[in-house]
């Protein structure tokens, strides 16, 4: 076996094709990451639990075979508290005591175990998956948001102490944190991936998604996860792709220095030679589709977490208890919201008629403090809609902080939005529009 430097900050394929080939073990990956964990987990605070003799079994496992592990032998992840991982709590990021340890994976976490991936433990969510923020500091500026829901998720991955980890989005929970983390974060086609053993929000909308520091290592892991690979290998957009700028109506809630780095990263695609920019704009019957996602999230989270209020009320935050009272207020939007969803959808052919790919803002803005966990206002119509999305990084803020924008191809073109997340970020990567 050669001695190799640390496996942190490697990328999971990287990491798989050493174990697989003897260069390195799964049980040293497994502890350099561990030890890369705890040196930042003072300050970062991603996590809510890890097991570490769990880890280290697991990848003695993979090393006694490490040929026929798979395609993710040796390579550790994080699983965002809403996702059950058998022999771990599942807290939901609430302060309501558990039962006892998951008794059984959740068939996202039992995927990857079967690829060859190890779970170190599950990384901070927000209170139930909703808005109330977690102790989660953002990895380049403690007294900023990672955003939310899945912010240990993004946090662990932007500090480099973790290659990949499973987040889930409701509203904006995989894409907004992490744009302002400035990692790759995918929202595949709804209902692609199963969402058994995972804490439901909203039937609707749930969707498990992937944080990775590429787009390859979020792809293969998206694979593995809906057992079917090659609907997530990356697409190629072509010798010179034709992207749809798409600002959609929220674009005046954008802040000021992001719509001007915005508008010059995309104005600087437009000039290269290369590539074709066209300007797309919504049909009129997919106005509105905010309103409509909200109300749904609305009024199916507050069914879904209806008994979990009954029981233990006085443990949730005043925070979680407004939005499950705003979910009552809502009742009567509920069915013309769903309704509106279902017309619009009709026209998302025409919404990618002009070109096969949209770039649109993800964020408004740098990471904002902590008081919040940042708004997801510009992922809701699309986590609505269904639409596989990825967060692309390489752009900087005012502040000198990540702002990520979102690839969006069809429903069912994983592969297109993630090979052109990957071109798109080869573009800006380094970028500072500032």
């Amino acid at each position: 076996m050669n001695d190799l430097t640390s496996s942190v900050g490697r990328t999971a394929a990287a990491i798989a094709a050493a174990v697989s080939a003897g260069e390195t073990t799964a049980e040293r990956v497994v502890t350099e990451h561990l030890e890369a964990i705890a040196a930042r987990e003072p300050d970062l605070r991603a996590w809510v639990h890890l097991d570490a003799r769990a880890a280290v079994a697991a990848a003695r496992a993979v090393d006694a075979d490490p040929v026929a592990a798979g395609p993710l032998a040796g390579v550790p992840f994080g699983v965002k508290d809403i996702v059950d991982v058998a022999g771990m709590p599942t807290r939901n990021g609430s302060t309501i005591p558990v039962d006892g340890p998951a008794a059984a994976d959740a068939t996202a976490v039992a995927r990857l175990r079967a690829a060859g991936a190890i779970p170190l433990g599950k990384t901070v969510t927000t209170e139930f998956a909703l808005f109330q923020p977690g102790p989660t500091r953002h990895p380049f500026d403690a007294d900023r948001t990672p955003g939310g829901s899945s912010s240990g998720s993004a946090a662990a991955v932007a500090a480099g102490t973790i290659p990949l980890a499973i987040g889930t989005q409701t509203a904006g929970s995989v894409v907004r944190p992490a744009s302002f983390c400035g990692i790759v974060g995918a929202k595949p086609t709804f209902g692609r991936i199963p969402r058994d053993g995972v804490t439901s929000c909203s039937s609707t909308l749930d969707t498990i998604g992937m944080l990775g520091a590429s787009v390859a290592d979020v792809a293969s892991a998206l694979g593995v996860m809906a057992d079917d690979p090659a609907a997530f290998r990356p697409a190629g957009p072509g010798p010179r792709p034709r992207l749809g700028f798409c600002r959609t109506a929220e674009w005046e809630e954008i802040d000021a220095d992001a719509r001007s780095i915005i508008e010059r990263a995309v104005d600087r695609l437009a000039a290269e030679d290369d590539v074709e920019v066209v300007e797309v704009a919504p049909a009129p019957a997919m106005q509105g589709l905010v309103s409509a996602q909200l109300a749904i999230m609305l009024v199916e989270c507050a069914d879904e977490l209806d008994a979990v209020r009954t029981a233990h009320g006085e443990r949730l935050s005043a925070a979680l208890h407004r939005v499950l009272r705003s979910g009552d207020g809502h009742r009567w939007a509920y069915d013309a919201a769903k309704d509106h969803a279902a017309a619009a959808s009709e026209h998302l052919d025409e919404l990618f008629a002009d070109a096969p790919l949209l770039v649109v803002p993800s964020v408004l803005g740098e990471a904002p403090t902590r008081e919040t966990t940042g708004d997801p206002l510009l992922c809701r119509q699309w986590t609505l809609l269904g639409t596989p999305t990825v967060s692309v990084p390489g752009l900087t803020g005012p502040a000198g902080l990540p702002l990520g924008v979102q690839v969006v191809a069809p429903v069912g073109r994983d592969d297109l939005a993630l090979g052109g997340a990957a071109w798109l970020g080869e573009r800006l990567d380094g970028s500072n529009l500032a």
